[in-house]
């Protein structure tokens, strides 16, 4: 065999053990044949479609997003009029799309103008307020809302998608569904049989802030409070404790707290979370988190210029604790409460993935059984076998020896196919059984166009050797033509598909490039072995 052979042939068994390897011996290295089939069906894995999971319809709450938009244009508006000494009787939001700024000094409407034009030019509307004089009526433009939808459903999906992923599960699917209006999300779970855990994570809210405490007593009640104080200090609100730190002070064991309104940190903040066991009580667990450098710069003097006072510790609008302020924090802290390792996990997991931006409600929830599934597996199996073998059957017989170099090149081809997508977890579904079949079609196309040409060469009265090396390189252009065409097809179906539709891209993608080695590479070194065993004089058999 001559050296470059020799290098060729060894640099295919490499890759053949490989690809064995990844299918059948990893991650553990079997023993018997029954460890060898649970590694390949674990390295196999199978979409919603084949194996069965759960189906999830959600609906995001859009227009809660928008109503918190108004809340906060309201605390601003008040904000500036304030530190423009603008007279005014109140700014309350009369719906989500509307604000009333009522009895406002005529002569100083022009700052209100100039205000609303600089900060909110393409958001709100100014117009006189129906029945009320000298008031103004703000009007949320149309323009606006699609933006905060747009912006919402994006950000839900995307952080629903994420805390779906922490949980480990295997390529799942969190695509919006319906139209515009609908604000849908589909999640589909393949392989959860028992939605609980995953919808705890999905709906719940996350949205840590980080407020000062500006009433050192607690309250049982709001009506507790206003009978001592009457009257909220400005800037300030009123918040309860979360249900599982309540520390019973009366007959309802509700515990209420007064609190900055504007957070000095928030979620948006956090760099990371993790749950850790609690230093003095080893039987409950915390969570730890550190912030981004912006937070810690602001954080550090805060802490610092608090000092002895208490910190709540604010989540999803409830105080989960208020701990005292001992000391100057910059960068880092804790989360203590009555948690459990689960829980402690779970409350991580949502702070890293960040909070909803608004709340959810399930349309729709029914889990697929695994009957179809394993109905799929087999019909595709068997549907990918017969074709093998008739295209098999065909080359064998049209092509005589040469047409099992093709056999081995479209053996090896499914090889290296399945052995990638194990390697990268790529999910089959039941368009990628589609995408295998197709995949043994093109191999048998390229490997027809080869030996049709070095069948032309032959009749041209050239040797075999010379036949093969002209057939393949007056194929191959022709081959890179059609599979990069191809291959550009499946790749926009992978971008912008979704679902079983990405699955049907990945494989025939994956299959696409296989076969060009396979049907160029493989194919060609064993003609040219072949031909190194042959007399000078021997016909090839094509």
């Amino acid at each position: 065999m001559k050296p470059h052979l020799k290098w060729k042939a060894l640099f295919i068994l490499v890759v053949i053990v490989l690809c064995i390897y990844f299918l059948f011996g990893y991650p553990t290295f079997p023993t018997s044949f029954a460890q060898v089939k649970d590694n390949f069906k674990n390295q196999i894995k199978l979409g919603l479609d084949l194996q069965g999971g759960s189906h999830l319809v959600l609906q995001v709450q859009v227009r809660e997003a928008i109503a918190q938009e108004t809340d906060t244009t309201v605390d601003r508006i008040t904000t500036m009029l304030r530190s423009k000494n603008v007279h005014y009787d109140e700014v309350r939001r009369i719906d989500d799309l509307h604000i009333l700024v009522k009895n406002i000094d005529p002569a100083q409407y022009s700052t209100l103008s100039d205000l609303i034009s600089a900060q909110y030019n393409n958001v709100w509307d100014v117009s006189p307020a129906a029945g009320e004089p000298n008031s103004y009526t703000l009007t949320l433009r149309p323009s606006a809302i699609a933006a905060i939808q747009e912006q919402t459903m994006t950000q839900a999906r995307e952080t629903i998608e994420q805390r779906i992923n922490a949980l480990g599960l295997t390529e799942p699917t969190v695509v919006p569904r319906g139209g515009r209006d609908a604000n849908e999300i589909l999640v589909q779970l393949p392989g959860v049989g028992d939605t609980a855990e995953a919808k705890a994570v999905i709906q719940a809210g996350g949205q840590l802030e980080l407020r000062l405490v500006r009433d050192p007593a607690t309250y049982p009640s709001v009506a507790a409070y206003m009978a001592q104080h009457t009257v909220l200090p400005a800037g300030a609100e009123l918040l309860p404790a979360c249900p599982d730190n309540r520390v019973r002070t009366s007959d309802t064991g509700d515990v209420w707290y007064v609190l900055d309104r504007a957070p000095i940190v928030t979620g948006r903040d956090l760099r990371t979370a993790v749950e850790n066991r609690n230093a003095r009580n080893p039987g409950s667990w915390q969570v730890d988190f550190t912030l981004s450098p912006e937070a810690a710069r602001r954080f550090g003097p805060f802490t610092q210029q608090n000092i002895g006072n208490s910190m709540a510790i604010v989540l999803d609008h409830c105080v989960k604790s208020a701990p005292v302020i001992n000391g100057r924090i910059d960068d880092s802290g804790m989360i203590e409460g009555s948690f459990s390792q689960q829980s402690a996990h779970d409350l991580a997991l949502v702070l890293r993935a960040g909070a909803l931006p608004a709340s959810i409600k399930y349309l729709e929830e029914r889990t697929v059984g695994p009957s179809l599934g394993a109905d799929s597996i087999r019909h595709g199996v068997q549907a990918s076998v017969l074709s093998l073998l008739v295209v098999m059957i065909f080359m064998l017989i049209y092509y005589r020896m040469s047409g099992g170099n093709a056999v081995l090149a479209l053996i090896l081809n499914l090889i290296i196919l399945l052995a990638v997508m194990a390697l990268f977890g790529a999910v089959l579904t039941l368009p990628g059984i589609a995408g295998v079949i197709l995949t043994i079609g093109m191999g048998v196309d390229s490997n027809v166009l080869v030996f049709e040409r070095i069948r032309e060469e032959i009749r041209n009265g050239k040797s075999s050797a010379a036949a093969v090396d002209a057939g393949f390189d007056n194929a191959f252009r022709t081959i890179i033509d059609t599979h990069v065409t191809t291959v550009v097809s499946a790749a926009f179906l992978g971008f912008f598909g979704t679902g079983p539709i990405r699955g049907f891209a990945i494989t025939l993608v994956v299959g696409l490039v296989a076969n060009i080695f396979t049907a160029v590479y493989v194919s060609k070194t064993i003609f040219q072995y072949h031909l190194t065993k042959m007399d000078r004089q021997a016909e090839l058999s094509i």
